[in-house]
């Protein structure tokens, strides 16, 4: 019995070297079911996080309000009408629609020609206030954002996008405190804003220079005009459910049918997210379906294999049993081959999913800044692990227990 249970590992090990090929074959089907899900779940996270790095640090609960002509007659007022928003609509909002939390005014000059020295750079030019961080979290690179003494004193400072910085200013380095031209007047720069945001809110924010509303309204006499107005939602307030209160605020004074809701028209962000949600939920469904449907096929795989295995091995089981081994021995030997070759499979295509969700990473670094994470997480990949060993004894307990029902007397008569 001693000598029995000395040699039984070595015995499975025997076992799978005499059936290589068909190990292999079988241990490749775990390794590729293993591979699938890790890399299926690293992949949906990096696609997630590049998707997401298109709306990165907007607000998921703001809208934005513009002008555009009338579609509806109102009180005797043909459709068709042009009209604009005014600073005075921005007052009404906040003081009116009681949900709101940020009401932030926009202008914007598109095409102008920002210059430093012989650099040149075409760039879209926004006016804005302080609080516009708030709907659009800027990434500041180098220096500051645009504040509110810049705004009072209005300030000719600006804050510049990546793409402008890069443009005019390739010898790289911190540009705060240098001096750009547009249109004749010169502005300090007080930062560089790195978003990655694909949002374009009056223009990319790559190659917008932002600088203090008021200082712009003056350079380019807008008066109180308004081109958009960016509004955010209080904590519990669905933004859905009170843009007919703020297209009512804004339609009044303006002589618009409050239902024209081409006339004064309304992005809502919320549905957006909400879109985007609803679409990861059903990537993340698929991932889950596909990877665990290709691990099952691989395991199903190691207990057909198993199964021949034990048949072909029924007169070595019966000289075993007949020698003394009892039937929770031949079930720990079935048992533990099943699981040696799912382990050993499974860890492969584990490290081989993570060395190649580790390549992505490497291919989606720009400057230096890791742009999406695919790698799975450190828990993630123990639950594999633990899925594969689970997965790996339900494989052989079916072979273990045919082999178990074996008699010494049946395994000899069908030697001969």
């Amino acid at each position: 019995m001693l000598l029995f249970d000395i040699d039984r590992h070595r015995e499975i090990l025997d076992t799978i070297t005499r059936n290589k090929s068909r190990s292999l074959l079988t241990g490749f089907g775990v390794f590729w079911g293993i591979f699938m899900l890790v890399a299926l779940l690293g992949g949906g996270n990096g696609l997630r996080e590049i998707l997401s790095n298109n709306f990165d640090g907007f607000a998921t609960n703001s809208a934005m309000i513009w002008a555009q002509r009338t579609t509806k007659p109102y009180n005797g007022l043909r459709k068709g009408r042009s009209w604009s928003m005014n600073y005075n609509d921005v007052i009404r909002l906040r003081e009116q629609v009681s949900g709101l939390e940020e009401v932030q005014p926009m202008i914007s000059e598109w095409g102008r020609t920002a210059t430093n020295g012989d650099k040149r750079s075409i760039i879209t030019m926004k006016g804005l206030l302080a609080g516009y961080q708030n709907v659009e979290q800027p990434k500041m690179r180098y220096g500051r954002y645009i504040n509110e003494m810049d705004i009072k004193k209005s300030r000719k400072v600006c804050v510049i996008g990546k793409k402008v910085y890069k443009e005019m200013f390739a010898g790289g380095g911190d540009p705060c405190g240098k001096r750009i031209c547009i249109d004749n007047i010169y502005y300090s720069v007080v930062g560089v804003d790195y978003s990655s945001s694909n949002i374009n809110i009056n223009g990319s924010g790559d190659q917008s220079v932002s600088v203090p509303l008021p200082m712009m309204q003056q350079a380019y006499n807008k008066g109180d005009t308004v081109h958009i107005i960016a509004v955010t939602a209080r904590r519990g307030v669905a933004m859905s459910d009170i843009t007919d209160e703020i297209r009512s605020v804004i339609a009044s004074p303006h002589h618009i049918d409050p239902n024209d809701d081409k006339g004064i028209s309304i992005f809502n962000s919320e549905v957006m997210f909400g879109m985007m949600d609803n679409l990861f939920s059903g990537v993340n469904f698929m991932i889950m379906l596909v990877g665990i449907g290709t691990l099952l096929a691989g395991i199903i795989g190691v207990s057909n294999i198993m199964m021949v295995t034990v048949k072909e091995r029924t007169t070595e089981i019966g000289i075993r049993r007949a020698i003394g081994a009892t039937p929770t021995n031949i079930l720990s030997q079935i048992m533990t081959e099943s699981m040696l070759l799912t382990t050993v499979a499974g860890m492969t295509g584990i490290l081989f999913s993570v060395l190649i969700l580790e390549l992505l990473e490497l291919a989606n670094t720009t400057d230096g800044i890791l742009v999406a994470k695919f790698q799975i997480g450190f828990w993630s990949a123990v639950a594999a692990l633990a899925l594969l060993s689970i997965l790996g004894m339900a494989a052989g307990l079916a072979p273990a227990l045919r082999a178990m029902k074996i008699k010494p007397v049946d395994a000899m008569r069908d030697d001969g």
